[in-house]
């Protein structure tokens, strides 16, 4: 007979466990009674008994009325409180700000979104900003500073997450090296964490958007900047030095054999990104009719889906160029899936192209996919990779109750 391993600890570390067990049923199946908490979670009906009495005291779970009665008394109707706390999320790009607050269910409450000023992008000056702003969706929906669990904050830069530092940001200047984990937490009283943009993006797209239920899979993005979230056993892969997914630094074949320096700008960013396809529309060879047209880099994929000459030209050797990078993160990691995201790589033109050039490979090529959150990846990654530590603070902070 095989047995089951028993897990020993002591009663405190038992009953937060238990807690945490309830909650996360809660959570997952929405409203229902302890008897329904104890045929879930396998734990006595005096156990659930006792935690569901405290987690009630401390505002996490409430009773909603009465369900229907077996011959006794009706039971009791429980629910997980998802307003007991929230959680924000915030995207710097390089000029702008964009906020997110959401409930402890992954329910939004509000949005927002402010510019930023080429001479006010110093790190206090941003700081100041995500303050002001953060407080004000608070007072907007009349919740108390002291509800905020987590702020999570994304960057389009190398971050190192244990410490909250942004190592560079080539976007903002005097962005190198920067506590911006510690100067956030001196404005609030919560967790905060910093992370990279394209991690959290491909965390949103794991939990709400086209990778849900993959456990290994990669999110590359190409906008503004070139860069992929690496998502291994389901979790991020972050490497030694915080660097993994940067492939915006890859060396391009014909076009450039510098060495990556992580003050400036990769090789490959330039000729992928927005500027780079930019800079190559706005050269010779194009009627000035045509070339008005294009106010943003995405404008020329769409001329390439209408059939433009050039357009398709400039398509077709950017396509050929990350072609080479996917079979490449496909044939070293061998995910069950690429996505693509960001202004440029979520439009059906690239995919179409992308999907012809890597066609005829013998090798297993994974499945490529658009990610279907868009402009609000990284604000959804953000918010909910915050739900379980924003949980488990509160639950630590009523730990001498429970």
């Amino acid at each position: 007979m095989v047995k089951n391993p028993v897990v020993l600890g002591r009663p405190p570390l038992i009953r937060q466990t238990n807690a945490q067990a309830l909650l996360r049923l809660l959570r997952d199946k929405g409203p229902c009674s302890k008897a329904d908490l104890v045929r879930a979670s396998g734990l006595s009906a005096p156990s659930v008994t006792n935690v569901v009495a405290t987690l009630i005291s401390t505002g996490l779970v409430e009773a909603v009325g009465e369900g229907n009665s077996t011959g006794g008394r009706p039971p009791d109707i429980l629910r997980f409180k998802a307003e007991h706390g929230v959680v924000v999320g915030v995207e710097i790009t390089r000029d702008t700000l964009r906020f997110l607050l959401a409930d402890l269910n992954g329910g939004e409450l509000a949005r927002s979104e402010t510019r930023i000023a080429r001479s006010q992008s110093t790190p206090a000056r941003i700081c100041e900003q995500i303050s002001n702003e953060v407080r004000k969706l608070l007072r907007n929906k009349k919740l108390m500073a002291t509800q905020l669990a987590v702020l999570t904050v994304g960057v389009p830069a190398i971050v190192n997450v244990e410490e909250g530092t942004v190592i560079a940001l080539s976007a903002l200047q005097t962005w190198n090296d920067v506590p911006l984990g510690p100067m956030l937490t001196r404005e609030f009283k919560c967790r905060v964490v910093i992370d990279n943009d394209t991690n959290l993006a491909a965390e949103g797209e794991y939990y709400r958007g086209a990778a849900q239920g993959k456990m290994d899979f990669v999110f590359v993005t190409i906008g503004e900047g070139v860069g992929a979230g690496i998502f291994l056993d389901g979790r991020i892969h972050r490497g030694s030095q915080w660097s993994a997914g940067e492939i915006g630094y890859l060396r391009v074949p014909a076009i450039s054999r510098a060495r990556p320096a992580i003050h400036t700008y990769g090789e490959l960013e330039k000729t992928l990104s927005a500027s780079g396809i930019l800079k190559s529309w706005r050269g010779r060879g194009q009627s000035s009719r045509i070339r008005s047209r294009v106010r943003h880099a995405v404008d020329v994929w769409d001329l390439a889906a209408a059939g433009n000459g050039k357009a398709k030209r400039i398509l077709k050797q950017r396509a050929t160029i990350l072609a080479d990078v996917i079979l490449d993160l496909a044939l070293i990691l061998n995910p069950s899936l690429i996505l693509l995201g960001g202004e440029l790589g979520n439009h059906p033109v690239l995919l179409h192209e992308l999907e012809t050039l890597l066609g005829g490979s013998e090798f297993p090529i994974v499945r490529l996919a658009l990610g279907t959150l868009g402009s609000s990846a990284v604000l959804w990654g953000a918010a909910c990779t915050a739900l379980e530590p924003a949980i488990h603070g509160l639950l630590q902070a009523a730990r001498q109750q429970i």
